[in-house]
């Protein structure tokens, strides 16, 4: 029998990368990706910088970039490290971040908005064309060692961050499927980096855990703050059962955030000196910044890294300006600043609403991740006791506290690398817990642990072998209900909300939710209001809460018209029950059931623009 192959593809917001194990393998190996290097320089690097840079028709002569698969369209965009370094000259005409536009509820990310408040490029694009083009890269990268028969006959299985919404887990689907990668499996990003974690130390992974734990997974990357909590619990026969209990928010704040506060304060002491930096001479900076970061938290044995910058002059030896980073700055800045020792009770400032504001990317107003975590465990501990399903796994010793407290820590994404960051985590988390003991999971791989975690999931999923982490659906979702009830002058009713996505429904399970009184309106334009919720684990399908706008976050607003019941009159409400669907593949599909024929209706997620 032909061995399959599962394919892991961590389609991050600052890098990508792909890997791949055989359902007859223990291995997983990192593929490398084709990409443009520089000017008739083609390689292969380990990760693809999700950047994408589009040239000016007159930049470049023709065959400048010799991929070795044809060019999708003349001139068409760049992709990779080339984009990111040349883009960074010219940021008119650079694309990052494409993923975070994803999510954003305040665009539609099928418009061509990127790259964002650019005034010089000739036709821009969609966060979703940008995803899927990264997407359709990585393909044509795969099919010079993956023959089309394997990628369709295996497992593709892309990742996405747990705090996505709905509408961004479909949306990203649904790139990778028009990037020719046909239909993959959804997987959350921490969940992933668990699965690595867990078949990098085989049969060592009971031994650093056990019943009773509480596991951490803190993921921060290039441009993303991601939280989870796994709960570690044991069956009657002994076997050791894991389920995720709590995800966090969708945090814009990253390894990104610390370059720059860095190249900031190296750009106020440079101006003290008397020397302007002009706004390319900054980007260079940012660069030079980042480089000496990882410098200095990687050996600690360095006072300081130098740092030049070109200088404005045109001529060839107009010379440079020179200046350092030294570790009292990186200490300053990077863990007082954004690792500052804060209690838990210090939660994230609020962002401040000016009446006219900026448009664009929700990044977090308060820079301190520790209160980010903070603000992370407390939540958890009100979802958590919101089920008593939950409540009875976690054990009722833990929570009587003010937050639900780990025992234990896994780390993920590339701003963990560093030991000093991992340290001040760990003291942290033990300062909030009275001291007591939290350990660091060892063997963690924070750079590529997500793709590899793909791929021993899909691996687990060919051959039914494997741990397994109970999921589901991340959290609950809801759609607006409207009150019936007379009219009272000077009185708007509130929107109620009906609760059709418990949070933890599994992929491939169906729910209809009967006994409730339900009326669709059929014929003529109609809205349609979607809600969620992180903490509000006990809710079941059927639930109505009084107060949405209140209770709830909106991630979704829907007007369509709906095509109307023979013998209906247009506008008149038709019965109905709701039909929920989680999909193998793990997207979420919700329909109308007429209670009187076979008619069903398709009520879609969309993203709400404002």
């Amino acid at each position: 029998m032909t061995q399959r192959f599962s394919l892991g593809i961590d389609l991050g917001t600052s890098n990508s990368a792909v890997a791949r194990t055989g359902t007859d393998s223990a291995d997983t190996e990192i593929l490398g990706i084709t990409q443009v290097l520089g000017p008739n320089q083609i390689g292969e690097r380990p990760t693809l910088p999700s950047a994408l840079y589009l040239p000016h028709p007159d930049e470049f002569p023709a065959g400048a970039f010799p991929l070795p698969w044809p060019e999708t369209a003349p001139g068409s965009a760049i992709v990779g490290q080339f984009a990111r370094d040349h883009g960074a000259l010219v940021p008119d005409r650079l694309v990052s971040s494409a993923k975070s536009w994803l999510s954003n509820p305040h665009i539609d990310p099928r418009q061509p908005v990127l790259p964002w408040l650019s005034e010089s490029v000739e036709a821009k694009l969609s966060p979703f064309e940008c995803s899927r083009r990264y997407l359709d890269h990585l393909r044509r990268s795969l099919s010079q060692t993956v023959s089309e028969a394997a990628l369709a006959e295996g497992l593709v299985v892309l990742t996405v961050p747990a705090s996505f919404d709905e509408v961004a887990r479909t949306l990203t689907a649904e790139a990778a499927e028009a990037a020719g990668l046909g239909r993959v499996t959804l997987l959350e990003e921490p969940l992933a980096a668990f699965y690595a974690w867990a078949d990098q130390a085989g049969r060592d992974w009971r031994g650093q855990i056990g019943p009773g734990d509480i596991v951490l997974v803190c993921d921060v990357g290039g441009g993303t703050a991601d939280f989870s909590l796994i709960a570690v619990s044991e069956t009657e026969s002994g076997e050791l059962d894991l389920d995720r209990v709590s995800v966090g928010e969708h945090i814009l704040l990253g390894g990104d955030n610390m370059d720059l506060a860095l190249a900031y304060a190296l750009r106020a002491g440079l101006e003290a000196e008397g020397k302007q930096i002009g706004d390319v001479q900054f980007l260079s900076l940012v660069h030079s910044a980042a480089r000496a970061k990882v410098a200095l938290l990687e050996d600690e044995s360095l006072a300081e890294v130098p740092i030049t910058v070109p200088s404005r002059g045109s001529s060839l030896f107009g010379g440079s300006i020179s200046t350092r980073l030294d570790r009292a700055t990186l200490q300053a800045i990077v863990l007082d600043g954004f690792f500052a020792r804060t209690g838990i009770d210090d939660q994230p400032k609020a962002a401040r609403r000016a009446g006219l504001q900026e448009f664009g990317l929700a990044y977090a107003a308060d820079p301190v991740i520790s209160k980010h975590l903070a603000r992370f465990l407390v939540r958890s501990l009100e979802n958590v006791r919101a089920s008593e399903a939950l409540s009875a796994r976690i054990g009722s010793e833990r929570l009587t506290g003010r937050f639900l407290a780990p025992t234990a820590v896994l780390f993920n994404g590339g701003v963990f690398k560093a030991q000093p960051i991992r340290v001040r985590v760990l003291d942290l988390l033990r300062e909030w817990s009275g001291g007591a003991a939290v350990r660091e999971l060892a063997g963690a791989q924070p750079d590529l642990a997500v793709a590899k975690g793909a791929a021993v999931f899909g691996r687990i999923r060919l051959t039914g072998k494997g741990i397994r982490v109970k999921a589901g659906a991340a959290r609950s979702y809801y759609i607006g209900l409207e009150s019936s009830m007379p009219a009272v002058p000077g009185f708007t009713p509130p929107l109620k909300a009906l609760c059709v996505v418990p949070q933890g429904m599994e992929e491939g399970s169906e729910i209809v939710i009967e006994g409730r009184d339900l009326a669709l309106l059929t014929g003529q334009p109609a809205e349609f209001r979607f809600f969620a919720s992180d903490i509000r684990s006990g809710d079941v399908p059927g639930t109505v809460l009084p107060d949405a706008e209140r209770e709830l976050q909106e991630v979704s607003l829907l007007e369509i018209v709906l095509p109307e019941v023979d013998g209906v009159p247009p506008g008149q409400p038709v019965p109905v029950q709701v039909n929920v669907v989680v999909t193998d593949v793990g997207t979420l599909e919700v329909w109308m059931k007429h209670t009187r024929s076979d008619r069903r209706w398709k009520v879609e997620f969309q993203v709400r623009t404002e």
